[in-house]
Order: C-alpha cells, then structure tokens, then sequence
C-alpha cells in the first residue's frame, strides 16, 4: 500500500504515510496555457489510498484527475474536507443540493471512502462507495487538556454543534454548553451560554468549521463583558475566509486553532492519526 495526495493535503499526507509506516508517491502538477489543471504520478502500488481535501474547485478537479491516474490500483479515498458539503439541502426551488452533486461523483476508480467530521452525516447516503465519517473531536480535546486551561467552559456556538462540543469536552470530563441568541431588539442580539455562567472561566469555543469567524467573534466580545477571563476558538475545518483568523484575534479571542484537513498556520492538530487507524481498520 502506498498514500498519494493532491497538491494541498501534500503535508497531512505525509503524516498520514509516516503514520502507515509506507512510501507517499511522488506526484508532479502543473498547468496548461489555457488553465487546465494537469498531474502525472510516480510509481504505484496495487493498493493506494488517496487523500485529497476539497477545498476550491481547482482541488476537486485534481482530485478526480488523480482518482483517473490511479486506475491501475485499488483504491482507498480519503476527503479531510470536503468543500460544498453545507449546502447539504435545498432552502429554494431552483437550488441544486451541493453536497449531493459532489458525493456523487466518488462513485468510479474507488473501493471506499473516508471523511472527516463532515458538516452533515446525512449526506454519506450520497456517496456511491461504502462511506463512514470519521471524528477528530477527542484530537480537539486533547489539545485542549495540553493548554492547561482551569476548569474550560466547552461551548458550541449552537444547539446543531452541541454534540460535538460535548465529545471534545468528555475528554477533560470539562463543562459544556452552547451559545443561545436572544433578540433584544430589531438590532441588538445577545449571545450567551445556555445554562452555564462565563464569568471568572476560560472559555473555548469549538466547531467543526469556521469561516468567516463572524458569530464567534461577536460571541468572544459579549463573553468578555459576562466576566470570561479568556476565550479561545478551535475548530476541525479552519476555513477562514476573509480575514477570519485577523477578525478573531481583533476580537480578543487568545488563541485559534484547528487541524490540518486545510493547511494553515495555525494548524495545531493533525488528522494523520486518526485516520491512519481508520485505514488500518
């Protein structure tokens, strides 16, 4: 067995090959003139798992063409993010169901799929291979126990992340919670855990992804005002579109952390382990 990759997962890749103690397959990508994409693969094996987070349709397209370059192997895929996959229903007539459209086409040149906390379980059905969803929830927990933080407060940014605030929070047997709107006018929205007080508490709130950061950033700012002594923000899927990461710490968050489904700086956590026992399994 040997581990492939597209061109922005090459490092979780890695880890993931150090972690199944095998080869990674040297891949080389370039361009055409007119902006196709193109990529030519090093030897295989008769077994390859291949890993490729959909982060921009640039991403997607090397994917499939890479799926198509290893037709000669059998083929384990691994999706540590996969883009679209929000739009998991149609809000309006006319909509396409995204996640839909994209499962869809990991059907051909693969035996099984892998994800990693994918936004909506529900969109596995899609999948034209055997699928499971995999969680780096204990990961997040794990990291968070290495702060040294006193008696965290967990908190989901809402009743829809709960479940999962609540995995990372079993690791510390720490205090979960979710963050609960109340409109105070036409214009003014206040945020504040459910049940639980703030005031004199590390707070770390936690997701599967943030994006543009927004409602955790106004969150950090009123948790201040209720007494937190501190907040930090974690997720698994570090999006952070738009000046996210600068907007979070502008809003007094203390630290951002995520894994490296998308390579970013603030990659704290790696995905490799998981998944390497996902593989093995």
């Amino acid at each position: 067995m040997k581990v492939i990759s597209t061109e922005k997962s090459q490092v979780l890749a890695s880890r993931i090959a150090g972690a199944l103690n095998t080869d990674i397959v040297d891949v080389k990508f370039s361009r055409f003139p007119d902006g196709e994409l193109y990529l030519s693969a090093g030897a295989l094996d008769d077994e390859t798992v291949i890993i490729g987070s959909v982060t921009d349709n640039d991403a997607l397209v090397q994917l499939l063409l890479l799926i198509d370059a290893c037709d000669t192997s059998k083929n384990h895929l691994v999706l540590p993010y996969m883009g679209y996959a929000r739009q998991d229903k149609r809000f309006h007539d006319g909509e396409p169901i995204s996640a839909r459209a994209i499962a869809r086409l990991f059907k051909e040149g693969i035996e099984d799929c892998i994800t990693v906390n994918i936004h909506e379980p529900d969109v596995l059905k899609y999948f034209g291979v055997p699928t499971r969803n995999i969680s780096l929830a204990k990961d997040v927990g794990a990291y968070i126990k290495s702060m040294d933080l006193e008696d965290p407060l967990i908190l989901a940014p809402d009743d829809g992340a709960l479940a999962f605030a609540e995995d990372v929070a079993s690791v510390g047997g720490w205090d979960c919670d979710h963050l609960e709107k109340t409109r105070i006018s036409g214009v003014e929205v206040k945020m504040a855990p459910k049940k639980l007080c703030a005031a004199s508490r590390s707070v770390v709130i936690v997701d599967d992804i943030i994006s543009t950061g927004s409602t955790i950033a106004t969150a950090a700012g009123m948790l201040y005002k209720q007494g937190a002594t501190e907040v930090c923000a974690a997720c698994v899927h570090g999006v952070l579109i738009g000046g996210a990461y600068v907007h979070l710490k502008a809003s007094g968050i203390r630290e951002i952390f995520c894994s490296d489904t998308i390579e970013r700086g603030c990659s704290r956590i790696s995905a490799a382990s998981c998944i390497a026992s996902a593989i093995k399994n």
